[in-house]
């Protein structure tokens, strides 16, 4: 089976955000009021992590994009008291929102803070049903929510590969994010597939994964800024 695997270039990220809007806008993620999101309570699928190093005059801004990790040993789906969260045989953490029931056990498992809460019933502006993706649950009140690689996409390419009586071919299967970064940025593929460009990347000596002494496995490698 696969293990579908995304490889982040920090040398190549301009921190530009597409990703974040492309999340968004491909998997229906409500935006909420200002003094919610200044309350901590924005929800991002995929997040961008801003450090800043050095003084003023110097200062460098260091970003880090941060979706699920998508971990091969997940904390999250081990709390979970209604199997709302679970790892499925390829490897993906799904997310089953008509059974999840508010506790946030999951969030509060999860080292990585990848998953968001719906605290109030998403508001939408007006017109703005018609741009939903209908491939993707528009989520309701109270329960969590987080990336799913944009699994859905993975949904349609299977369908498409087994009428034309094939396996999946690298690169067939694209989430949102990896699509529209101007950079090329983030790569993504089957890790079991050690011709793909993910397996590859993923043995770079630039390569590392944040907080992989934890020992949950997570999928998401970044690759180290080149030293000048």
């Amino acid at each position: 089976m696969p293990r579908w695997a995304m490889v982040i270039d920090l040398d190549k990220c301009t921190g530009c955000g597409a990703c974040m809007a492309a999340c968004k806008m491909e998997n229906n993620v409500a935006i909420v009021d200002s003094k919610e999101a200044q309350a901590g309570r924005a929800l991002f699928w995929m997040d961008m992590i801003t450090t800043y190093e050095g003084e003023y005059p110097t200062v460098a801004a260091k970003r880090m994009p941060k979706p699920c990790f998508q971990c091969d040993n997940p904390p999250c789906t081990k709390v979970c008291p209604v199997r709302a969260t679970y790892r499925n045989n390829e490897g993906l953490v799904a997310q089953i929102y008509h059974r999840c029931i508010g506790c946030r056990y999951c969030m509060a498992a999860c080292p990585f803070t990848t998953k968001v809460f719906n605290w109030y019933e998403p508001q939408w502006l007006e017109g703005a049903n018609k741009c939903f993706n209908p491939d993707v649950s528009v989520r309701a009140v109270g329960v969590v929510e987080k990336c799913s690689f944009c699994a859905h996409r993975l949904q349609h390419v299977k369908e498409v590969a087994d009428l034309e009586k094939r396996p999946l071919q690298d690169g067939e299967y694209v989430p949102a994010c990896s699509e529209i970064c101007p950079a090329d940025a983030i790569s993504f593929g089957d890790l079991e597939n050690k011709d793909s460009a993910v397996y590859k990347l993923s043995r770079s000596y630039r390569a590392s994964r944040v907080m992989e002494d934890l020992g949950v496995e997570p999928k998401v490698y970044y690759l180290s800024k080149r030293v000048s």
